[in-house]
């Protein structure tokens, strides 16, 4: 299977589908499936787009209203988490996950799905500690601190994640494990985002409790965005042969790293299963959140 990973969306999904296509005539061969890290923008309406923490130049209804309304349709399936610029009122109708629009998933707060025979785990947000160990108070009508906190990840979202077993090949978040920068090229990193030299040398870059989830999941990869660069790193785990790449993508931008291809072998890619029809829910990941 051919996934195309892209870091923050934007809201730039026709741009995006436009760099893939652009991908595949150069490297002839097809995508199968697309992941994106966050910062989505599900802007259906006015309405949601006043539910959006976004500074006011940033407020545009951009594309996805389009593929909501049925003027446009994704043309590959598409699967996405939540940022901290998203249109809080409309994920939160979809708390667990569901269709946005046709052939457009969103992955919930937390969630599992198998996608072709390959197991995608996420968690959508970012990580604030004062909220981290509250439950989701927020409601409609939102004001400018209810939808940021909507955001949040609370500390249920990673517990009901540390529960899964078995083999997790893809782990989807929007902020960064806290200490990943340690298992890359930190001093590159820096270099070219020096206002996370801070951040980093104190140790407070990222979700601390996500960190857990990488030893525990052992996920072949994990994909992240939140911080507009490209950064790479493997975490090799102790005692095995294991290792998980880590790797965070920019956003949609001209000349930036913002997408990236993988490949994955599959006995249901390897039989010619139609992928885009082959979405199903973890068994696993439905035990637990009854």
């Amino acid at each position: 299977m051919r996934i195309a990973v892209e870091g923050c969306g934007h809201g730039a999904l026709e741009e995006i589908y436009e760099a893939m296509a652009e991908t595949e005539r150069r490297n002839d061969f097809k995508f199968d499936l697309l992941l994106v890290c966050g910062d989505f923008q599900a802007v259906r309406n006015q309405q949601d787009l006043n539910c959006m923490a976004v500074p006011q130049k940033y407020r545009t209804m951009n594309s996805f209203h389009k593929y909501y309304s049925g003027q446009l349709i994704a043309p590959i399936l598409t699967i996405f988490i939540g940022g901290n610029h998203e249109a809080s009122n409309h994920l939160w109708e979809l708390y667990h996950g569901g269709w946005v629009a046709p052939n457009i998933f969103f992955l919930g707060y937390s969630g599992a799905i198998t996608v072709g025979g390959v197991r995608i785990a996420g968690l959508s947000g970012i990580y604030k500690s004062m909220h981290y160990r509250q439950g989701h108070w927020e409601h409609p009508p939102y004001d400018q601190s209810s939808m940021r906190s909507a955001y949040h990840v609370r500390e249920y979202e990673v517990w009901k994640l540390g529960m899964m077993t078995g083999h997790v090949d893809i782990f989807l978040s929007h902020d960064w494990p806290r200490g990943i920068t340690r298992h890359g090229d930190e001093k590159r990193l820096l270099r070219t985002k020096r206002f996370l030299e801070e951040e980093v040398r104190n140790n407070v870059l990222g979700n601390p409790y996500t960190t857990p989830l990488i030893d525990k999941l052992k996920p072949s990869y994990w994909f992240a965005a939140h911080l507009h660069t490209k950064f790479a790193a493997v975490y090799e785990h102790k005692d095995t042969d294991k290792c998980t790449k880590f790797l965070s993508l920019d956003k949609c931008l001209p000349n930036r790293d913002f997408l990236q291809a993988i490949h994955i072998e599959t006995a249901e890619s390897a039989a010619g299963e139609d992928l885009s029809s082959s979405l199903r829910y973890d068994p696993e990941w439905l035990a637990i959140m009854r």
